[in-house]
């Protein structure tokens, strides 16, 4: 099942998760350890990040490795980006207001 990067970070665990492999990929126990939850949830959280295409596991030896693909996040920000622009509109005519008045 393909799912959608939507949905990944949705939840706040999964943008902490990729928060932490964003700069370096980390192993599987690394990123576990950081959170008050069981191992298990944490798997089930990269097993979402992984089918939205945010996370690559690589196996290195004995260890697995998570490795974050930012180039998913270009959805979102394509979604975000007319809202962005509408609200800069909104900010800039209220700073001429302001300065105005």
């Amino acid at each position: 099942m393909r799912r959608d990067v939507f949905q990944a970070i949705a939840d706040p665990t999964r943008r902490d998760i990729l928060n932490l492999v964003a700069y370096k990929p980390l192993n599987v126990n690394s990123v576990a350890e950081h959170f008050a939850v069981s191992r298990t949830a944490v798997y089930k959280h990269i097993k979402i990040l992984t089918e939205c295409g945010l996370i690559e596991v690589k196996q290195k030896g004995r260890e697995r490795f998570c490795e974050a693909k930012m180039e998913q996040l270009a959805d979102v920000s394509d979604w975000i980006e007319p809202y962005r622009m509408f609200w800069s509109k909104k900010l800039d005519a209220l700073e001429n207001y302001l300065e105005t008045t």
